[in-house]
């Protein structure tokens, strides 16, 4: 038998889980490992559809396709909101098409008009008298959902924390900005990349280059960017420096952003990003409130869905902040789509496998360490023979 067919062993020691090293770069480009992390990884973690605001009126939906699976929120004639497969329970035809709307009082599938109400029980049914089954056993299935300060989030599978209970130790951080006021300002953008989603993660995550290819945002704040680790949230922030920037658009939102009341003020002018274990993000601004989103596609493809949500404020200084906030941030997202498609190529490389974490990569230590130990084989510097998914599943 060649050495090479022979599985390695997977160290199992501590040290081995929480060493200074970065994740292997095979886990970024291997579909083997992608369908691992997806069960291991992915459907047990929550996800970001809207917020409350995006379905204020019975019939009004959203949906959210996320690793295989398709999901509508909608709101019901009670007002109450909820969280279903989009998914006819007849012949698995998808009900709902697009990304909002509102479809009335019933949920109607295309292909047979099955139909459900609301709250999602199946309440047409055609040539009735063809099926023997009771239509109260075929209601649309239903998906865990929380609604945290407003936003609504999903989960496939159940099992760990609630959106709450992660972003606890920030709740007095949150409290003030009133997330549950927010209106959406804009639409959902969907921007495809062609790397690992993980890639983006830890480039949202990471401080070390910001004064190096973030040349604005180090004119803003300065060296006083900050980052720090919890459980299950990376926190970033930087406070706005008083010095002018060189640059226009820079300068024009440190001398136009007004106060906002509702704000303390050690908040007024603090930009805060909070990256939730594994993929969702909120960028706090005083001035609106963004979600980004990691979907991952396949191993190399990821979809960056993103939204900014705003307290209403028709002040014009507001409304210049904001438009400011935007072109400011563009740069910032195009000078960041260069780094991870930079990052990704490098990852195909058989000259890199793993690389040093620095003392002040906290954050990409702690998404490595939780990673390992969720999926073993994010230990091993080289990837495993193929097949080891098969291997690994049948030895469980």
């Amino acid at each position: 038998m060649r050495e090479d067919s022979i599985d390695p062993v997977i160290p199992t020691d501590e040290a081995s889980i929480t060493r200074a090293v970065s994740l292997p770069a095979w886990i970024y480009r291997d579909p083997e490992y992608f369908a691992v992390e997806c069960d291991e990884v992915l459907r047990p973690s929550w996800q970001v559809v809207c917020h409350l605001a995006d379905v204020p009126d019975p019939g009004d939906f959203q949906t959210f396709d996320f690793i295989g699976e398709h999901i509508v929120v909608v709101r019901g004639d009670d007002g109450e909101v909820r969280a279903f497969h989009n998914v006819c329970r007849h012949r698995a035809a998808r009900i709902l098409d697009g990304t909002h709307g509102n479809c009335g009082r019933t949920m109607m599938c295309p292909y047979h008009a099955w139909s459900y109400d609301l709250e999602g029980r199946l309440v047409g049914l055609p040539f009735r008298k063809s099926f023997a089954v009771d239509p109260a056993d075929l209601g649309l299935k239903p998906v865990e959902m929380e609604i945290w300060h407003g936003f609504v989030f999903v989960r496939l599978e159940s099992g760990g924390p609630s959106v709450a209970e992660m972003m606890s130790p920030y709740e007095h951080e949150v409290a003030p900005y009133r997330f549950e006021d927010l209106v959406p300002h804009g639409r959902v953008t969907l921007r495809p990349r062609a790397v690992n989603w993980k890639n983006i993660a830890d480039n949202y995550s990471d401080s070390l280059h910001i004064p190096i290819a973030h040349p604005g945002l180090t004119r803003l704040f300065g060296k006083g960017y900050r980052i720090e680790a919890t459980e299950w949230v990376d926190k970033m922030w930087g406070q706005l420096r008083d010095d002018p920037s060189e640059n226009l658009s820079e300068r024009l939102y440190q001398r136009l952003l007004p106060d906002v009341a509702h704000l303390p003020a050690e908040r007024k002018r603090l930009w805060t990003y909070f990256r939730l274990w594994p993929n969702v993000a909120f960028d706090i601004y005083p001035d609106q409130v963004d979600f980004m989103q990691f979907v991952p596609v396949s191993a190399t493809e990821t979809m960056i869905r993103e939204i900014a949500y705003v307290f209403p404020d028709d002040r014009r200084e507001m409304k210049a902040a904001r438009w400011l906030n935007w072109r400011i941030n563009r740069l910032v997202n195009a000078e960041d789509t260069d780094l991870v498609n930079r990052v990704q190529a490098g990852m195909g490389s058989r000259a890199y496998e793993v690389g040093p974490l620095g003392a002040e990569e906290v954050c990409l230590k702690h998404f490595a360490t939780k990673t390992r130990r969720l999926v073993p084989e994010a230990r091993l510097d080289r990837a495993p023979p193929r097949g080891w998914s098969l291997r690994r599943a049948g030895n469980r």
